[in-house]
């Protein structure tokens, strides 16, 4: 489904340009659950946004390929890229705050993938809307549907984004950093709503996290990277069981938690 080929990522905003992503590879089946873990500033972020197609085209240089069912998103029309943004590829970001729009309720925000992709009627997205809102476990919907985001809690919101970004089914969701910001007890429900959606909906997860606790949970198969390069990749159970790198040996002996695990 997605090939990630040498992507290298190089900013020349500044006036020595700097590279932030070097030859990344990932490789993704449908159904695949896979995790992206390391520091901040590792590339992790930047490698997630480029899948996604969020990257600018300007005061930057992109090499390599980015194949999603045979197209290259790095060298497509922007035409191109757009029918596959929220329709085929959806994506969830660390602050819901600074991705909803606080003008704007709850309902449109949810909808708005239907009125670039589909035709259907005012009334038809209502309904599909409330039926997402309902999948994501909301309680009181039409409330939230009729809502602003700042009328609602940091898991609620986080909720309505995964709603918007799966109202029209996309093979691919990339989360990137979504549970950072929300409790343990709202983190470890996000993972099950994560789990469930792609068990029932067959939707692949790009899963971006410093968070390996959340990663083990999560994800099928892990890559870790250090200073914008993938360093180690491997199953998950393997990975942590017996991790190859020493860069990979520190960021587990850094987890509180790790030997209970």
């Amino acid at each position: 489904m997605l090939d990630v080929i040498d992507l290298n990522l190089e900013f020349h905003d500044h006036l020595i340009p700097e590279t932030v992503v070097y030859d990344f590879d990932l490789h993704m089946d449908e159904g695949d659950i896979v995790g992206i873990v390391g520091e901040s500033g590792s590339g992790k972020s930047m490698s997630a946004l480029a899948i996604a197609g969020l990257l600018s085209r300007k005061d930057m240089q992109k090499r390599g390929k980015i194949l999603y069912g045979g197209l290259n998103l790095l060298s497509c029309s922007r035409t191109e890229l757009r029918r596959l943004q929220g329709k085929e590829i959806g994506m969830v970001f660390q602050e819901p705050m600074h991705s909803l729009n606080p003008l704007r309720r709850i309902g449109w925000q949810v909808e708005e993938a239907l009125l670039l992709h589909t035709d259907l009627s005012s009334v038809q997205r209502k309904e599909r809307a409330i039926r997402m809102l309902q999948d994501v476990e909301l309680k009181d919907v039409e409330r939230i549907y009729r809502a602003y985001p700042h009328e609602l809690s940091g898991g609620q919101r986080q909720r309505v984004m995964l709603a918007a970004a799966l109202i029209c089914n996309p093979k691919l969701l990339i989360a990137d950093e979504i549970t950072t910001a929300l409790d343990v007890t709202v983190q470890a429900s996000i993972l099950e709503l994560l789990k469930r959606f792609n068990k029932e909906r067959g939707v692949s997860i790009l899963f971006i996290s410093h968070d390996l606790n959340l990663v083990r949970k999560l994800c099928d198969r892990v890559l870790v990277m250090q200073k914008g390069r993938v360093v180690e990749e491997g199953m998950t159970e393997e990975l942590f069981a017996a991790p190859k790198t020493e860069y990979t040996k520190e960021l587990l002996e850094s987890i509180p938690q790790f030997r209970k695990l």
